[in-house]
């Protein structure tokens, strides 16, 4: 379970790394969309697992190695701006948010189940 302190600071950098790949990364990243689905910190806040969703990427796996190479440089941007209300930077790792597809292959398996209607039952004490 996470702290206050811990959601409030994952708020902080959630909302920063977004502006950030929006506006400031387009000459690492072109016209990839990236969106940040979640972050994880660690109780010492030294630590964040940052999702990413993409779109308009054609190689995932790819891109998010390309994100992985970046990760000095995204953090250095990070750290101009939240330096001045966090102690420290915490170091940023990135994974693929596939919620969107789990979701998807749970749809696709309950569509293709032949469930047979309820049947009706005489109605008693009307």
């Amino acid at each position: 379970m996470s702290s206050t302190r811990q959601l409030k600071y994952a708020g902080l950098i959630q909302k920063d790394l977004s502006e950030l790949f929006q506006r400031d990364t387009r000459h690492w990243f072109g016209n990839a969309f990236i969106t940040i689905t979640g972050v994880d910190v660690s109780p010492d806040l030294s630590f964040a697992r940052i999702y990413l969703s993409l779109m308009m990427v054609a190689d995932e796996s790819a891109f998010l190695e390309l994100v992985k190479s970046k990760k000095s440089e995204i953090r250095k941007a990070l750290g101009l701006k939240i330096g001045k209300q966090v102690r420290i930077v915490p170091d940023l790792n990135f994974y693929l948010d596939d919620t969107q597809e789990n979701a998807q292959k749970i749809e696709d398996l309950l569509s293709g189940l032949h469930i047979p209607p309820a049947k009706e039952d005489d109605k008693s004490d009307d």
